[in-house]
C-alpha cells in the first residue's frame, strides 16, 4: 500500500481495511498520537482487551510483534498493537517485516517521530502491500485552519471564521497544545455553541503574548506610554528579549506588506484587510493608524534595526531586556514624531 495522502487519510483512519502495519512518522508528536488513537478507536472500538501496548524492548524478538497481532481477543474482533517512540534499527525493521508477513487480522501501529526517509523501517513498511505510511508534519495555513474547524466540530461546537484565523495564529502548529486549548474553548462556549473572536481571546490568550501584541500595536501607532506599560506586563508575565524583538520584526514585516499596498493606491483599511493571515479584528484600527504614519522605506529601516537589536541581545554585555525595550520604545517614539 502506498503512502496515505491527505485526501484518503480520514477514510483510512476510520477503516484501515486489510492493512497490517501502519507507520506514523513526522515532526509533530501530537499529530502522530492523535492519528494513532483514531486508529485504535476504529480497530478496537474502545475495547481495552483488543488494545496491546508493546514496549520497544519487546521487539528484540522479531516474532513478538507478529504474534501479538495474530492473537484472538476474548471479546472477538481485531486487536491493535501499538508501539510508541520507535526508532530506526535492525530489530524494529525485522519486527515490522514479520508483522507484515504474519497471520491474523490484527493491526500494528508504529509511532516513529523524526524517522528518516531512508530508514530500514520506512522501506520495510512502504514496500509492502500490507503496510501504510502516514506522514504527520506540523500543519500550516489552510491545512491548520481546516483542522481547527474539524476538531471543534468533533467537540460539538462551531466557530466564526475570524475566530478560527485568530486561533491558528495564536496556537501555532503543536497539535497537542492545539487540541488541549480547543477542548478548553469548547467547554467555555458549551455544547452546540459558536466560538466568537471574543470567546477565543477570553479563553485561549496567554498573558505575556497578549500584552506583547498590545505593546507592538501601540508602538507602531506612536503610543509610547501605552507600549511601555504593555512591555512591562509582558516581561513580568514571562516574555523574553529575543521573543519580543522577533515579534516586533514580524509585526514590522506585516506592516511593510500593507504599506506597499498603500503605495500602490490602496486605502489603509483595504491594505490591512488584504493581509494574510488576517489581522485580528481588535488590532485593525491600530494597524490602520500605523499605516498613516509609516512609509515602506521607514519600515525597511526599522526591520534592519530590529535585526541588529536581536544580535545585540546575544553578543553585548547590555542586559537583553534593556536592548529589546529600547528597540520597541524607539519605534514608538519614531511613530509619535510622525503624528
Amino acid at each position: 500500500m502506498p503512502k496515505i495522502d491527505a485526501r484518503r487519510l480520514d477514510a483510512f483512519l476510520a477503516d484501515p481495511g486489510a492493512c497490517r502495519v501502519v507507520l506514523l512518522h513526522g515532526d509533530d508528536p501530537g499529530l502522530i498520537r492523535e492519528r494513532a488513537e483514531a486508529l485504535a478507536r476504529s480497530v478496537a472500538g474502545g475495547d481495552a482487551l483488543r488494545l496491546v501496548e508493546m514496549p520497544k524492548e519487546a521487539l528484540r524478538s522479531p516474532a513478538a510483534l507478529a504474534n501479538e497481532a495474530a492473537s484472538s481477543p476474548l471479546t472477538g474482533g481485531r486487536v491493535l498493537v501499538r508501539v510508541r517512540d520507535a526508532a530506526d534499527g535492525k530489530q524494529v525493521a525485522e519486527a515490522a517485516r514479520a508483522a507484515l508477513a504474519g497471520k491474523g487480522p490484527g493491526v500494528v501501529v508504529i509511532e516513529a517521530p523524526e524517522l528518516r526517509g531512508s530508514a530500514a523501517l520506512m522501506k520495510a513498511v512502504e514496500g509492502s502491500a500490507q503496510g501504510a505510511v502516514i506522514a504527520c508534519y506540523r500543519e500550516r495555513g489552510a491545512e491548520l485552519t481546516g483542522s481547527i474547524g474539524r476538531i471543534l466540530a468533533e467537540l460539538g461546537v462551531s466557530a466564526e471564521p475570524a475566530a478560527v484565523e485568530w486561533l491558528a495564529q495564536r496556537l501555532g502548529e503543536d497539535r497537542m497544545k492545539l487540541r488541549r486549548e480547543l477542548e478548553k474553548l469548547a467547554l467555555f462556549v458549551g455544547q452546540g455553541g459558536r466560538v466568537t473572536p471574543e470567546d477565543a481571546l477570553a479563553c485561549v490568550a496567554e498573558g505575556s503574548a497578549l500584552d506583547l501584541e498590545e505593546a507592538l500595536m501601540a508602538a507602531l501607532a506612536g503610543e509610547v506610554a501605552v507600549a511601555d506599560r504593555a512591555l512591562d506586563t509582558a516581561f513580568a508575565e514571562g516574555a523574553n528579549a529575543v521573543q519580543v524583538v522577533r515579534a516586533a520584526l514580524r509585526h514590522v514585516q506585516r506592516l511593510y506588506q500593507a504599506a506597499l499596498a498603500v503605495a500602490a493606491g490602496a486605502e489603509p483599511r483595504q491594505a490591512v484587510e488584504g493581509l494574510r493571515p488576517p489581522v485580528f479584528f481588535r488590532h485593525r484600527p491600530a494597524m490602520e493608524r500605523a499605516l498613516r504614519l509609516w512609509r515602506s522605506s521607514a519600515l525597511e529601516a526599522a526591520g534592519s534595526a530590529l535585526l541588529e537589536a536581536e544580535r545585540r541581545t546575544k553578543t553585548t554585555g547590555i542586559p537583553s531586556e534593556v536592548v529589546a525595550r529600547n528597540a520597541v520604545v524607539g519605534l514608538a517614539r519614531q511613530a509619535a514624531a510622525r503624528r
